[in-house]
């Protein structure tokens, strides 16, 4: 079963891409961030043509998730629990039926943070951080695979920026941000892509100011995590880069894996 992650930067906006994409990528389960639009204004039948099932957590213009699968949802569930006050949309959970039980998969869209210095945009990525530490916490008890896929906004290490010195005074790489991830890390799961490769030169995003995609000025951002119970069945992870030199491409680019599951 192919999982993929991928932050689209406006599903509207690229449509083209995503359509094509889906026709030549072929994932059982994609996980869409930046939908940046409503949900009733999602382009809901394009999709569906392809053969996919459609689940969305939109917001006017910006934020936004989806899961678009060929598999049929047991279950939706959408919002971070924990606070009641947050109305950005920016999680959204699916359950699915296979032959080795349950799996559930989350899209999410964490905070950027920036300015750090911003007196409610760091403090709102690092709580919105230990709230998903927290519901990461309680799913790990049902024991299914578990696949936490998304824009983490979190620059791991030094080797997941091609010029991580750039990289000191931004939120994406700070030490408090970083802390979380490890944490989250910590509870048990698997990081897709670093249990396959420690190479360096491996990124997600590639800004579009200064020719950041011709000079391969990157960093890497877009995570899968497993549970002991996916990761189990883990096979393989790769990064789509090529998706990066399309016309109006998505700033960001897909990460797959492959888990040995099959649809109940």
């Amino acid at each position: 079963m192919k999982i993929v992650t991928w932050n689209i930067n406006g599903v509207r906006a690229r449509l083209g891409n995503l359509t094509h994409w889906l026709s030549e990528s072929a994932p059982d389960i994609a996980c869409l961030q930046e939908i940046k639009t409503v949900d009733e204004q999602f382009p809901r039948a394009e999709v569906e043509a392809l053969g996919y099932n459609v689940e969305t957590h939109g917001q006017k213009g910006f934020n936004g998730v989806a899961i678009l699968s060929k598999l049929r949802f047991d279950e939706v569930i959408r919002g971070l629990p924990g606070d009641d006050a947050d109305e950005q949309a920016r999680f959204i959970e699916g359950v699915f039926s296979t032959d080795k039980g349950s799996l559930r998969v989350a899209s999410l869209y964490l905070p950027n943070g920036n300015p750090i210095d911003d007196e409610k945009k760091f403090p709102y990525k690092l709580s919105w951080m230990a709230r998903l530490e927290r519901w990461a916490q309680e799913r790990l008890l049902l024991e299914e695979a578990l696949v936490l896929a998304g824009d983490y906004n979190v620059i791991p290490e030094p080797i997941d920026a091609r010029y991580p010195e750039n990289w000191l005074g931004d939120a994406l790489f700070q030490p408090q941000t970083r802390q979380a991830f490890r944490r989250l890390m910590n509870l048990g799961f698997t990081e897709a892509v670093r249990a396959v490769t420690d190479a360096p030169d491996t990124y997600t995003f590639w800004d579009y100011q200064a020719g950041a995609w011709q000079k391969n000025n990157g960093i890497r951002i877009d995570h899968l995590l497993l549970s002991p119970e996916a990761a189990n069945r883990f096979s393989s992870a790769s990064i789509e880069k090529h998706v990066r030199a399309w016309e109006k491409p998505s700033d960001h680019v897909p990460v797959a894996i492959q888990l040995s599951l099959q649809p109940a």
